[in-house]
């Protein structure tokens, strides 16, 4: 897991006018808290967060007025139409505290051969992990299946020091088979007609 540095700015204005003229100058509003403290609303450099949000469950290694906080995303909000980002919450961690994360479930490998689709029940999965290992993502193979096999959470090999937090029996992957169409029924349609 990568651990990105940035500079936090702490910020005393607030509401909707201050948020805006953050903006204007490439930055973007946040608030960090957790551990029992206080929030601390603060202002962080635009490209560098966005850069940084594009790894999942990144690290993020915050200087604020000369401490050094670690901390992960909680929540990013977005502009719906442009893409730039108008809000982050960030959550404190601590090296050696277990946090709970969603991480991307990937698939690897091809099926039997046959008509067979795969379908991803689940996207994502609940794990807990220590805060300075959080895995991005963990990979299923699905080489060989056929039709009406499941691969449910339990069944996911996981690194080393991660725990499953999603119900071990939730079907993550499933393979159906491939339905065709009924070109008879629009043949029988046509020669009723004639």
């Amino acid at each position: 897991m990568s651990e990105v540095k940035l500079a936090a700015d702490v910020r005393t204005s607030f509401g909707k006018g201050a948020a805006r003229s953050i903006r204007r100058e490439n930055k973007v509003p946040g608030v960090i808290y957790g551990h029992g403290t206080e929030p601390v609303h603060v202002t962080l450099p635009g490209h560098d967060l966005l850069l940084a949000l594009r790894t999942p469950n990144v690290l993020l290694s915050l200087d604020i007025d000369g401490k050094t906080e670690l901390a992960i995303p909680k929540a990013v909000q977005r502009d719906a139409i442009k893409g730039f980002l108008v809000h982050v919450d960030l959550l404190l961690v601590k090296k050696g505290e277990k946090v709970t994360v969603e991480i991307a479930v990937e698939t690897e490998g091809d099926l039997a051969p046959g008509s067979f689709l795969v379908e991803n029940v689940l996207n994502t999965i609940s794990v807990e992990a220590e805060a300075t290992h959080i895995p991005t993502s963990v990979s299923v193979s699905i080489e060989g299946l056929e039709a009406g096999a499941a691969i449910h959470a339990k069944d996911i090999k996981l690194p080393a020091g991660t725990t499953l937090a999603t119900d071990p029996d939730a079907v993550v992957i499933q393979i159906l088979a491939a339905q065709a169409e009924e070109p008879a029924a629009e043949t029988e349609a046509e020669g009723a007609e004639a």
